[in-house]
């Protein structure tokens, strides 16, 4: 009887408690540990992701504009359509750095449309792109590859891009989830 007794009264001895907290602690230190360095890269590219996104959402449609097609004028000039963008990151130099203050360019891939109220994606005025952002620039410089008469696309992206963000350029745009995301948020905004 006596056994069961002790037992029953585990939550009250001061020395359960303290070796609790102590396990505890050990359990928040260490995962603190193991998230620290290798967090902070995935960290930093939803940073750079939200910062690209807003940056191009907050921009006109003429600054991010590609391959000689204008925006349609929409509504009026006070009260234009939002753009509602869905970007992804390639990479960003310097490579090495682990803030987003410390970033100086970001390579990724821009496709947005202009969300006129009603009017469905489908129809809606889109553009889409390789993209640079030069961040060390306020505002933000945004750089998009265009061909011109003499350079074909391809080759613009080449000398525009650094060898490895150019062949990612070249095979990868928005992953499933980013497209989904995107369709979500623009059909929110056009109210359909």
């Amino acid at each position: 009887m006596k056994f069961w007794a002790g037992i029953a009264g585990w939550h009250r001895n001061r020395y359960v408690w303290a070796t609790l907290i102590l396990l505890l602690s050990a359990g928040v230190v260490a995962l603190t540990r193991s998230a620290g360095p290798e967090a902070a890269p995935e960290d930093l590219r939803g940073q750079i992701m939200n910062r690209m996104r807003t940056t191009l959402e907050q921009s006109k449609p003429e600054q991010h504009n590609h391959t000689g097609h204008g925006g349609q004028q929409v509504a009026t000039e006070e009260q234009s359509a939002p753009v509602i963008c869905g970007v992804h990151v390639y990479g960003h130099e310097p490579a090495q750095a682990t803030t987003l203050a410390e970033v100086r360019t970001v390579y990724g891939f821009h496709f947005c449309g202009v969300a006129e109220k009603k009017r469905p994606w489908d129809v809606a005025v889109k553009l889409a792109g390789p993209v640079i952002l030069d961040m060390s620039t306020e505002p933000v410089g945004i750089q998009v590859v265009e061909a011109t008469d003499d350079v074909k696309f391809i080759d613009r992206l080449r000398q525009m891009f650094p060898a490895k963000y150019a062949e990612q350029a070249t095979k990868e745009a928005l992953t499933d989830s980013e497209m989904a995301d995107l369709r979500r948020r623009y059909d929110a905004a056009a109210d359909l």
